[in-house]
């Protein structure tokens, strides 16, 4: 996994396990990796795994059955997709609307279907 700089590592793996709950790639129920198994997958420390997992789990994306692993909830999309689309319309299309404006465009022929 490549990582950038300008976002912190576990919120990178959390967006890579969204996206790969999102993809059907892990399904509802699904067992994922330990924070261990992940950690080498990826070459991350397992503490920085540890503090995604914590993430996901506070947000009822994923769940922990003691003893054996952690497994994706059965709400998992619909959490994410309510959480992306959110993030979506409060920080991403303010932004395009904003350099629409400052280019002088169209928003009917920007957005024609």
């Amino acid at each position: 996994m490549e990582f950038s700089e300008n976002k912190p590592i576990y919120m990178q793996i959390f967006d890579a396990i969204c996206d790969r709950i999102l993809s059907g790639e892990l399904e509802p129920e699904a067992r994922i990796p330990s924070v261990r198994e992940y950690g080498a997958d990826v070459g991350v420390n397992p503490n920085t795994v540890m503090r995604t997992y914590e993430k996901l789990t506070s947000d009822g994306i994923i769940f922990n059955k003691r003893g054996i692993g952690y497994f994706v909830s059965a709400q998992a999309k619909d959490i994410i997709l309510a959480a992306q689309r959110k993030a979506f319309l409060e920080e991403e299309v303010p932004q395009i609307l904003r350099k629409i404006e400052l280019l002088g465009l169209d928003p009917d022929v920007v957005f024609k279907k």
